[in-house]
């Protein structure tokens, strides 16, 4: 193996390196397979919320990471409080739901 080959292997190894540890997770950050993941659950969450009569208020705001749903924002009654948390508790991929939100 010539000295070119060699160089050229080293980039590729080091590109392919850099490439993996990107995408990685780490304790403080989502892999990028987790963020799409969390995205769709986001999605499915805030479609749930907003196919319920009562809960049509646009002030619940929801967040996924790693599974975990928080909600936050402002509703009426404790009743929708708890609706929202139980809509999102039943959406696929859900881990478990940080309820923040408060009665207006």
């Amino acid at each position: 193996m010539n000295q070119l080959d060699k160089s050229v292997s080293a980039v590729f190894l080091a590109i392919t390196l850099a490439t993996t540890l990107g995408c990685a997770a780490t304790p403080t950050r989502e892999s990028t397979g987790q963020y799409i993941d969390d995205a769709a659950i986001t999605a499915k969450v805030k479609a749930a919320i907003l196919d319920r009569p009562t809960l049509k208020v646009l002030d619940i705001h929801v967040q996924t990471v790693r599974g975990v749903v928080q909600l936050w924002g402002t509703v009426g009654t404790q009743a929708q409080i708890d609706e929202a948390g139980n809509v999102a508790k039943g959406v696929a991929g859900v881990k478990s739901v940080t309820n923040d939100m408060k009665r207006m």
